[in-house]
C-alpha cells in the first residue's frame, strides 16, 4: 500500500498524530488506515458475520427467519435516517466524535445483545448496532476518505474498503471457532471487545476532519495558503466541481443514482443475510456453509482493489453497472444450485459484486458532486435508499416462512439487478459551469 502513497510536502511535525510513525507519507493514508481498520469491526453488523448467527439464534430462542430479518432491517433504517444528519455534522465539524461515539454505541449493543432473551432486544440492539456500523463507521469514513483525495480517490476509497471485506473473511471463522467451544452469547462479548480496539481508539487517535487542517491539499499536493489551520476546505484550491444539496437534488443523476443505490442493497443485503441459511435448507453442512461465506469475502477483497483502478480510468457510472451485471450473474447461479461447487460459484460471483459495490458506492456522491458537501448530500441519499433497500431481508424471510424456499426471491432480486443496470447507464453526469471551490 505504501508504494501508492502520495509524498508531500510534509505539514507541521506539531500536527500530526504523534503515534503516527510515517511523518513524510500522505497525511490521507492514515485516513485510509483507520477506515479500513473500523471497517473490519463494523463487519460484524453485516450479512456474511450475522448470517453465522441466524440458524442458532432461531434454534436456541424458537424465533422465525422473518423475526430476526426484522432486526437486520431494522439497522439499515436506523442508519439511513440518521445518515442526513451524520452527514451534515461531518461536513462542519469532521468525523472523529462520529466514530468514536458510534463504536461506544456498538459495543454496548454487543453486550444487549449476548443478554438478550426477547426478539424486541435484538431488534433494539441490532438496530443500534448495524445503524452505527453502516451510518457512524463505514458511511462517515468514506465520506472522511473522499475528503482526502480526488486524483487517487479511486484506490483510497478501495483500500479503505477492504476493511470491511477482511472482516467478513476473518470474523466468520472466529465467531464459528467461538461458538464451537462456547455458544453465540460468548461470540457477541468477543465482537463486542473488537470494536473498542479496532473502531474506537484508532478514530479517537488519529483522525483528522480534512487535509487543510494539517497544511495539505487532496492527494498530498502542494500546501494550500493561508493558515494551514483553516477549518474550511473551500477556502483552498480544489480541481472539482463543487455541488450544493440543493444543486444535486434538482439533477437527473442524482435520482437515478438513489433509484441504482437502492435497488443494490435491497439486493446485497438480503442475499448477504440469507444465503448461508439458504445453502444450509438444501442440506449442506454447516461447516461447509461458512466457507462460502469465507470464499465470498476473499474474493470481495481483491475485486474491491481491482475496481478502485477501474473507477480511476473509467468513470464511476459504468463501473456501476458492472457491478450490476456481477449481481445478476449471481442470482442466475445460486437459483438452480444445489451443489457444492455451484455455490462457491456463486460466492465468487457475488464476490465479485459485492466487492466492486462496495468501492463505486463510496465513489458516486464526490465524483458526481465533489467533496465540499459530500457528506450532507450523501446523507440525504442514504435517507432515501432507507426507504427501500431494508424490505430485502425481511422479504426474503417472510417468503422463506411461507415457501420453505428463497428462490422466488432469488428470481425478483435478479430482475432488480437489471433495473440497477439501466438505472446507472442512464445516469449521467450533470453538467453546468464550472464553480470550484477557490471561487466560492
Amino acid at each position: 500500500m505504501l508504494a501508492w502513497c502520495v509524498m508531500s510536502a510534509a505539514p507541521p511535525i506539531s500536527s500530526i498524530p504523534k503515534l503516527w510513525p510515517f511523518k513524510k507519507v500522505y497525511y490521507g493514508w492514515a485516513i485510509v488506515l483507520v477506515g479500513l481498520v473500523g471497517g473490519f469491526g463494523s463487519a460484524c453488523m453485516f450479512g456474511p458475520v450475522l448470517a453465522i448467527f441466524v440458524k442458532p439464534i432461531g434454534d436456541e430462542l424458537g424465533w422465525s427467519r422473518a423475526t430476526i430479518s426484522i432486526a437486520f432491517s431494522a439497522g439499515t433504517l436506523v442508519g439511513s435516517f440518521s445518515s442526513a444528519g451524520i452527514g451534515a455534522f461531518i461536513d462542519r465539524h469532521g468525523t472523529r466524535v462520529v466514530v468514536v461515539a458510534t463504536g461506544l454505541i456498538m459495543a454496548a449493543a454487543m453486550v444487549g445483545i449476548a443478554g438478550m432473551s426477547e426478539p424486541w432486544h435484538f431488534w433494539l440492539f441490532v438496530g443500534l448496532g448495524r445503524g452505527g456500523a453502516s451510518a457512524g463507521i463505514l458511511f462517515a469514513n468514506s465520506v472522511n476518505v473522499a475528503k482526502w483525495f480526488i486524483r487517487r480517490r479511486g484506490r483510497a476509497q478501495a483500500i479503505a474498503s477492504t476493511g470491511l471485506r477482511l472482516g467478513q473473511v476473518v470474523l466468520p471463522l472466529l465467531i464459528y471457532a467461538v461458538m464451537s467451544f462456547s455458544d453465540w452469547r460468548h461470540a457477541f462479548l468477543v465482537l463486542g471487545a473488537i470494536m473498542v480496539l479496532l473502531v474506537v481508539l484508532p478514530g479517537a487517535i488519529f483522525l483528522r476532519s480534512h487535509p487543510e487542517a494539517l497544511g495539505l491539499l487532496p492527494d498530498g499536493a502542494a500546501q494550500p495558503t493561508g493558515s494551514p489551520s483553516s477549518p474550511n476546505p473551500a477556502a483552498t484550491s480544489d480541481a472539482e466541481v463543487q455541488w450544493t444539496l440543493h444543486e444535486a437534488m434538482r439533477t437527473r443523476a442524482f435520482w437515478l443514482l438513489v433509484m441504482a443505490i437502492s435497488g443494490t442493497f435491497f439486493v446485497n443485503g438480503a442475499v448477504n443475510l440469507h444465503a448461508v441459511a439458504h445453502f444450509q435448507d438444501r442440506g449442506m453442512d454447516a461447516g461447509l456453509a461458512v466457507t462460502i461465506t469465507a470464499i465470498f469475502a476473499v474474493t470481495t477483497v481483491f475485486a474491491a482493489m481491482a475496481w478502485g483502478f477501474i473507477a480511476e480510468r473509467f468513470h464511476v457510472r459504468w463501473a456501476t453497472v458492472g457491478t450490476g451485471l456481477a449481481y445478476f450473474l449471481a442470482l442466475v447461479v445460486i437459483i438452480p444450485a444445489d451443489t457444492y461447487p455451484a455455490a462457491v460459484l456463486f460466492g465468487i460471483l457475488f464476490g465479485v459484486a459485492s466487492g466492486g459495490w462496495t468501492t463505486v458506492e463510496r465513489l458516486l456522491i464526490p465524483n458526481y458532486f465533489g467533496r465540499r458537501s459530500a457528506g450532507t448530500i450523501g446523507g440525504v441519499k442514504e435517507m432515501l435508499v432507507g426507504s427501500v433497500s431494508p424490505f430485502g431481508p425481511i422479504m426474503a424471510g417472510l417468503v422463506r416462512d411461507l415457501t420453505g424456499s428463497y428462490i422466488p426471491c432469488f428470481f425478483v432480486f435478479a430482475g432488480v439487478a437489471l433495473l440497477i443496470m439501466g438505472a446507472m447507464a442512464a445516469a449521467r453526469p450533470p453538467k453546468r459551469a464550472a464553480k470550484v471551490a477557490a471561487a466560492s
